[in-house]
């Protein structure tokens, strides 16, 4: 791949990632894709001799907008998000490998320059990408989800069963999307393959879910001795088992095993939330509402899905009563319309907490989770921040998000500049 060019922002304030307010006029140079220095602005200056020695390729006016550093997604599914479950159940798996480069592109031009994406066949995707062959942010993998048999990732029709009935493994487990492992043996099979392919964490379903067709919400999935098993075989990997869970016994269960990341967890009461700030675990805890962003259900789904938009904002205030360690994720599945409003996910948790708050999560508290991959992060150096030596994923913002988070809602007018790794993904300054 080319040498990232020279790149000086003038004239920005910038927003840190770390710190609830924009700073005074200052300059960004970026060189050889991470952030070389940050001083006080020069705009009416010539660029020779201002913001570091080195020459400049490319100079942005920043004309007063903001500079932040790129969004990071913790829940996503690449490969399911922007197309219904009977295409990623039924479609040819070139169609949908397209596909999901098509919305990997869109992800990136929202803002989001790093995901970690949790289900689905994403290996050969985030090769692309790293290789320069198609465009899109960068891929935390998980590979395929681990599920029990009628677990939530378990995607087999009726007449797939018993198992080996029409072949060993079903379609979503050849696919990549899916492991479906019982027992401890499985488990551990399931997770060290996963991680033989790249995946940079692990996902296990660990509880029932909403739009999957045999289990119901208050189902707790696995032993624990066979969630011990896959964090076992994670960390001896470096890394750590994130699980889908929604309720007080699945999130205790999976706490008991050493999980270091609960997904949703809407339905848990006060004494397992401190329960979680306890571990120090971190809670990736998604703003479901029965609104304009709720997946669309129908039938014992669709009462499944109440329920947990009815537990959202208590979740939300337990989370910061216990001062547990929050992350964003959107996790959009089976919906191109919703999938297009990921920024809108985002901006909604308003709600429950400031726009700087917000903000802050989405960068460095998100890539602070990251970090937990430990040896397995496939992209090494400092992200969700603007500092000098961080890696160079920024944005160009027209307004300022800590004032009005809704300008993040509408990226193809209001982010004319995106940098991803010092490289001009956009530049409409």
């Amino acid at each position: 791949m080319d040498q990232a060019p020279s790149i000086l922002f003038r004239d920005v304030r910038v927003f840190d990632g770390v710190q609830p307010r924009l700073s005074a006029a200052q300059d960004v140079r970026v060189e050889a894709g991470v952030i070389a220095s940050i001083t006080a602005s020069t705009r009416h200056e010539s660029t020779e001799g201002t913001a570091g020695s080195s020459p400049t390729d490319i100079v942005i006016d920043g004309a007063g907008r903001t500079l932040m550093p790129g969004l990071i997604d913790m829940h996503t599914h690449l490969s399911f998000a922007g197309i219904s479950q009977v295409t990623a159940l039924t479609g040819n798996v070139y169609f949908l490998a397209i596909a999901a480069a098509a919305g990997a592109e869109q992800t990136l031009l929202r803002g989001f320059t790093t995901v970690r994406d949790l289900g689905g066949p994403v290996f050969g995707i985030k090769q692309a990408i790293d290789l320069g062959l198609a465009r899109g942010p960068r891929i935390f993998p998980s590979g395929a989800f681990i599920s029990q048999t009628g677990g939530h990732g378990d995607f087999r029709l009726p007449f797939e069963v018993p198992r080996g009935s029409h072949g060993r493994l079903s379609h979503s487990e050849l696919l990549g999307a899916a492991v479906i492992a019982d027992g401890v043996p499985e488990v551990l099979r399931g997770v060290r393959e996963q991680l033989m392919l790249g995946a940079s964490q692990v996902k296990v379903m660990s509880g029932g879910g909403v739009t999957s067709a045999y289990d119901p919400l208050d189902v707790t999935q696995y032993t624990e001795s066979e969630m011990r098993a896959a964090v076992e075989a994670a960390e001896n990997w470096g890394t750590y088992v994130t699980v889908h869970a929604y309720t007080t016994r699945a999130v205790q269960q999976a706490l008991r095993a050493g999980v270091r990341c609960i997904e949703h967890g809407q339905l848990i009461d006060d004494d397992t939330a401190a329960l979680m700030a306890e571990h120090g675990a971190w809670w990736c805890l998604q703003p479901f509402l029965d609104d304009e962003d709720a997946t669309p259900t129908q039938g014992a789904n669709r009462v499944k899905q109440l329920h947990v938009a009815a537990g959202t904002d208590a979740a939300f205030e337990l989370a910061r009563k216990h001062g547990i360690n929050l992350a964003f994720g959107s996790d959009v599945l089976f919906s191109p319309g919703l999938w297009r409003r990921q920024t809108h996910r985002l901006a909604k948790l308003v709600r429950w907490m400031s726009a700087a708050e917000v903000l802050i999560m989405a960068t460095s508290r998100n890539a602070e989770l990251l970090a937990l991959s430990g040896p397995r992060n496939p992209y090494p150096g400092r992200l969700g921040v603007v500092a000098e030596g961080a890696l160079a994923d920024l944005l160009l913002v027209d307004g300022d998000p800590l004032a009005n988070i809704g300008v993040i809602t509408t990226p193809e007018q209001t982010m004319p500049v995106i940098l991803k790794a010092g490289a001009i993904v956009k530049n409409e300054s």
